[in-house]
Order: C-alpha cells, then sequence, then structure tokens
C-alpha cells in the first residue's frame, strides 16, 4: 500500500526541536527564524523523490506534489507533513485514487481509478472501502451499489445488470440471506441464498458453485431469463460455518504498490 511509500518524514524533527544538518537532500525555499523550512520551497531528496510545496515549521504543510522516483506522485494538501485533506495520488501501475486524506491514508470519500478500468466510488477508511459506496465493473458495465466493511461487500445492497438487479444482503463479497431478483419486464423472483460445498468437486476445491434455494417465486420468466444465476440448495450437514473454515476468505483489496522506500527526513 502507498502508505509505505509516503512515510518519508518519521525522522524529521518534533517542532520546536533544532534541525539536524545531515545529508537530507538539497533545499531551495524559504525558512523561519529557527533556520527552520518555512513556507514555499522546494526538495531533492538523497533517494531522488521530489517536493515542492509549503512547509511550516519543517514540516510539509499546506498545498504540495511529492513526486517518487519509481514515477508515482501525489498533489494535494499537506499536515504536519502527512497526507491530509484533499489529493490525487498516481500510482505507477495507473492506477489512480483522487479524494479525502488523513493521516497518510485515504479515508473520507474517494474515487479509485483500476488498471482494469473498474471504478470504485465512496468511502474509505484508514486505506479501505468502508461505507456506503458504488463498484463499477467496466468489462460487464454492471454495478454494485451499497456498503462495504473493511474492503468488502458487507450488508446490503445492490447488483444492476441491464436487463435486471439483484437486491440483498452481502457476505464477505458474496450474496447471502433473502434477496430479490427484479428483471426488465417487470417480474421478480424473491429467494434464499446460502453457501454450501458441491459434492462435485473436492475438498481442495476453493470456492463452490453456488446454486439458490427459492423460498418463494412469483414470476413469468422466460426460459433464459430464469437462468441468471445458478441455483443453490444446502446441504443440511453442511452448516455455514464449516463451509467459512474449509474455504478462508479472500483478500480482495485493490492491488496497492508495494515497493518499500527507505524513510527520509526531508528536514534540513
Amino acid at each position: 500500500m502507498e502508505t509505505s511509500l509516503t512515510n518519508l518524514n518519521q525522522n524529521e524533527p518534533e517542532i520546536g526541536e533544532k534541525p539536524e544538518i545531515d545529508s537530507l537532500g538539497v533545499y531551495e525555499g524559504e525558512r523561519n527564524e529557527n533556520g527552520e523550512r518555512h513556507g514555499n520551497g522546494k526538495t531533492l531528496l538523497p533517494n531522488g523523490d521530489m517536493y515542492v510545496g509549503q512547509y511550516r515549521n519543517g514540516f510539509r504543510h499546506g498545498k504540495g506534489i511529492y513526486v517518487f522516483k519509481n514515477g508515482a506522485r501525489y498533489n494535494g494538501d499537506w499536515r504536519d507533513g502527512q497526507k491530509y485533506g484533499q489529493g490525487i495520488f498516481w500510482y505507477p501501475d495507473g492506477t489512480r485514487y483522487e479524494g479525502e486524506w488523513r493521516r497518510d491514508a485515504k479515508h473520507g470519500f474517494g474515487i479509485y481509478y483500476y488498471m482494469n478500468n473498474d471504478i470504485y466510488e465512496g468511502s474509505w477508511k484508514d486505506d479501505l472501502r468502508h461505507g456506503i459506496g458504488t463498484y463499477l465493473y467496466a468489462d460487464t458495465e454492471s454495478k454494485f451499489m451499497g456498503t462495504w466493511m473493511e474492503d468488502r461487500m458487507q450488508g446490503s445492497g445492490q447488483l444492476i445488470y441491464a436487463r435486471y438487479h439483484f437486491h440483498g444482503s452481502w457476505t464477505l463479497n458474496l450474496p447471502y440471506g433473502r434477496g430479490c431478483f427484479t428483471f426488465e419486464n417487470v417480474c421478480m423472483q424473491h429467494g434464499h441464498y446460502i453457501h454450501v460445498r458441491d459434492p462435485m468437486f473436492d475438498d481442495s476445491t476453493l470456492m463452490d458453485t453456488d446454486k439458490i434455494t427459492e423460498v418463494s417465486t412469483e414470476s413469468s420468466l422466460d426460459e433464459d431469463e430464469d437462468d441468471v444465476w445458478s441455483k443453490i440448495e444446502r446441504s443440511s450437514d453442511y452448516p455455514e460455518e464449516d463451509y467459512l473454515k474449509d474455504y478462508p476468505e479472500e483478500d480482495y483489496r485493490e492491488e496497492h504498490y508495494q515497493e518499500k522506500t527507505s524513510p527520509q527526513d526531508d528536514s534540513p
């Protein structure tokens, strides 16, 4: 995650502490009466990164642009040396985040643009999708609108396709519990999602073929519409807790740039 890229100021002096004279990069800009970087300035760090923007008492503070030597860059608000406020972060892989930050982490409302052209727009908490959000799948032009918890779809939501949409509840990124399909011909199909082991596969299978058990059906669907999702029925001798034990959670977080850089102090 990009916090490893941006936590470059942990060795900077505390406010009011006399800065050490060290090989901390080349600085051009304003200083305060204590000799600290204060006001507008430009710093070229020893690792090749560069910052251009505002300082306060030796810390990046205000508006500024931080450019990493690997191509990543952040343009936005800073507070006491950390990304805090509104800002845009471009990653080396081409992905991009635009939105709110708090203490170097995505926090608040923001939009993330993925490499495969998918888009997430909604709430974030400590670098994870958390709260109300919408995820647009570019390849199918479908989208999920609902609640997220710790980077996963969790709680109520709806999955919208061109010809139908599904209202229901999600658990660990999968529909679970009561739900309803609504089709473009105004027909509805009610059902209940559960997740069980498929006997056609052995225990090494990581994910089941989902089936659905219909609780009630009021529909005049065509045959092709009725088969929009595979149906699942529960095995009475395989409770939910065994399924979750046999098939551990997968990490659905977006791919973050993982390269670590050594902490650098861009204080004089």
